[in-house]
């Protein structure tokens, strides 16, 4: 049985900063995630992707951003189980909370944080003719290794931020970058969306708007894609990746059982302090949800800040939240 005064569900960037915040209030934490690393989405699906909304860094490549976060909470030394996933949450006589694992870890907590992202999440399919026949081979859900499309033709498809970034991120690696898209206008960050139409003044990338991809062929290895127009016109273009970004399907997994208020495939939570319908348990990050929701990693930190301050009457009911410390080389003494 492993003790702990956190549970935190989910490693994403949103649980590791909750670390920080709990560390700092001298509350322990153990994360579970079924990935095997750290990390959530950004090192799973995107890694290399540059994020541009982190305060202090005018660009940081996801990854780095996780490794950041995982230097900043290494001095309040959490606990981790990776590569297993929640399977049952069993409330005790005194408030607190045995969570058990898909392998049969038993974390003892007095609070439960679920920080699991889009819980389990699946890539959003578009209906192209042929898609499934070339993953593997040219179609991917996801840029995990950018320099794999190095001097390469690559098509994106989609009008949200991971679309929009990674075509301006892919226009000084690919040879040859387009982005379709079903509208004239984007969903994703007006400045970033501004940059994509810079780029195409220059002739740097390609924008093909009202427009989407019907079709997509090859022989072994996809080679083309058809684009089909608003005004019904087809156009074939010859490329070597396909990348469509339409977003995750999210699943909730055994979570939705916990008897949470569950408000399309997210947790409802009460924005004083980001708890749930359940008392001792908070639902923090994208997996939340409450009126002006914003899915942003730095929304996700804030309320981790916050719920730390909520949770720190259960883990020490007999303390105000008062607190001193000095630094020793740049690491919190309390």
């Amino acid at each position: 049985m492993i003790t702990t005064d956190i549970c935190i569900i989910g490693a994403g960037p949103v649980g590791l900063f909750a670390v920080f915040e709990a560390g700092l209030l001298k509350m322990r934490c153990h994360l579970i995630d079924a990935l095997p690393q750290v990390g959530g989405q950004l090192s799973e699906i995107y890694p290399q992707k540059p994020i541009y909304d982190i305060p202090g860094y005018p660009a940081i490549n996801a990854q780095t951003l996780v490794d950041n976060l995982m230097e900043q909470i290494a001095p309040f030394n959490p606990g981790f189980t990776l590569g297993e996933r929640v399977e049952q949450l069993d409330r005790q006589p005194d408030g607190s909370y045995i969570i058990t694992t898909s392998d049969g870890t038993s974390v003892h907590c007095q609070v439960v944080v679920i920080a699991g992202g889009l819980g389990c999440f699946e890539p959003r399919k578009p209906d192209i003719i042929n898609l499934e026949r070339f993953e593997g081979k040219g179609v991917s859900y996801m840029v995990k290794n950018p320099e794999q499309l190095r001097d390469r033709r690559v098509v994106l498809a989609g009008g949200g931020d991971s679309a929009l970034d990674w075509t301006i991120f892919l226009a000084d690696v690919a040879q040859e970058v387009t982005l379709v898209h079903r509208s004239d206008t984007f969903r994703g960050a007006p400045d970033s969306a501004e940059k994509v139409f810079h780029l195409a003044n220059q002739g740097r990338v390609n924008l093909v708007l009202q427009s989407t991809i019907t079709s997509i062929n090859g022989n072994g290895h996809l080679q083309e894609v058809s684009i089909t127009a608003k005004d019904k016109s087809i156009t074939v273009l010859p490329t070597d990746h396909l990348i469509p970004l339409f977003g995750l399907t999210p699943k909730l997994g055994p979570i939705a059982d916990w008897g949470l208020t569950i408000d399309k495939s997210a947790i409802s939570v009460n924005t004083a302090d980001y708890s749930t319908n359940v008392e001792r348990i908070y639902a923090i990050g994208d997996i939340n949800t409450y009126p002006g929701k914003l899915k942003l990693i730095l929304c996700g930190f804030h309320e981790a800040a916050l719920m730390c301050q909520s949770a720190f009457r259960y883990v020490h009911p007999d303390q105000k939240l008062s607190f001193k410390y000095t630094t020793v080389n740049g690491v919190p003494t309390f």
